[in-house]
């Protein structure tokens, strides 16, 4: 299996996902990456269970 497989493979579920749960992983993606970039440790969670409060409203 090469890495396009792979890409496709872990990609698929996120394709195929209801609008809303796209919008959920996309949004905790951009939150995480921007954890990352500053290098913050801090807590996530009460940013992720905003965001998918956002959603299912």
């Amino acid at each position: 299996m090469n890495l396009q497989d792979n890409v496709s493979d872990v990609q698929e579920p996120i394709d195929t996902a209801p609008a809303e749960v796209r919008q959920i992983i996309e949004q905790v993606w951009k939150l995480e990456k921007s954890r990352l970039d500053k290098k913050s440790n801090s807590h996530i969670n009460d940013d992720i269970l905003r965001i998918v409060k956002e959603a299912v409203r």
